[in-house]
C-alpha cells in the first residue's frame, strides 16, 4: 500500500488526504449509479442530522467510514453542511473539455463538472454571495479526473484546515 501511494501524483496524495481528515466535512460525488459519500467528524447526533435532509435512511459504512446518502440530496446537503460546520470538500467528477460559460457562472444550485472545478460556479447569482470556493485542484481516482473544490461560508468563521 505504501509504495502505491509514493507512486501518485501530489495532486492525488492531495486528494486522499481531503478524504482521510476530519477537521472538515467532505462530500464525495461519484458518476450516475452510486450514492453520495459523505465524511463528518464523528457525533451521536451524525444520523439524526443527516436524516432531516430527505425520507431516506443515512446509511453508515462501517468497513469505510463514511455515510452513503441518496444523490437527490446533494443540494440540500452541501447547503446544510456550510451552514453547519463554515466550510466543507466538495470531490466530483471533472470534465477539462467543458469550458465555464454563462449556465455555470448564473447557476443556482452546486452541481458542477467544468473545466472552473466549481470556482466560477454560481459567481454570478445574487443567492451565492454568502459562500465562495477558496481552493481548487484536480487529481485521479482509477484513471477518471476528479475535482476537489473547498466551499466556505462567508457569514461564519471557518474552522482551522491545518491538519489536511
Amino acid at each position: 500500500m505504501r509504495r502505491e501511494i509514493a507512486k501518485m501524483s501530489d495532486e492525488e496524495q492531495k486528494m486522499i488526504g481531503v478524504w482521510r481528515q476530519d477537521a472538515v466535512p467532505v462530500i464525495y460525488r461519484e458518476l450516475k449509479g452510486h450514492p453520495l459519500l459523505v465524511r463528518l467528524e464523528y457525533s451521536d447526533f451524525n444520523r439524526q442530522w443527516l436524516q432531516k435532509l430527505g425520507k431516506s435512511y443515512p446509511e453508515w459504512n462501517w468497513q469505510y467510514h463514511h455515510w452513503e446518502l441518496p444523490k437527490s440530496w446533494f443540494n440540500d446537503l452541501v447547503e446544510s453542511l456550510l451552514k453547519h460546520y463554515g466550510q466543507l470538500y466538495v470531490i466530483q467528477p471533472y470534465n477539462k473539455n467543458e469550458e465555464c460559460c454563462y449556465a455555470c457562472q448564473n447557476a443556482k444550485y452546486h452541481l458542477c463538472e467544468c473545466s472552473c472545478m466549481g470556482v466560477n460556479h454560481g459567481s454570478q447569482h445574487d443567492d451565492n454571495t454568502w459562500f465562495s470556493v477558496s481552493e481548487a485542484f484536480v487529481g485521479e481516482r482509477d484513471g477518471r479526473p476528479l475535482a476537489c473544490r473547498l466551499m466556505q461560508n462567508n457569514l461564519t468563521k471557518p474552522l482551522p484546515t491545518d491538519s489536511i
